[in-house]
């Protein structure tokens, strides 16, 4: 995947992200260099559904 199929609705992202990082990446950083995502707009994206990146739980809670 690249930065262009990752959903836009915050919900979906939500789950395709968290399955990525829990599956795939040792890291949001890492997740978001290998696919050419803005990491502070994701992390926005997802704040305004009240959820935040857990570098220890490697997850969006």
């Amino acid at each position: 995947m690249n930065a262009y199929d990752y959903p836009v609705d915050p919900v979906m992202l939500l789950s395709v992200l968290n399955t990525h990082l829990r599956d795939y990446f040792p890291s949001l950083d890492a997740l978001c260099e290998d696919v050419g995502l803005d990491k502070e707009e994701v992390i926005e994206k997802l704040a305004a559904i009240d959820y935040y990146y857990d570098p220890k739980l490697n997850q969006f809670v």
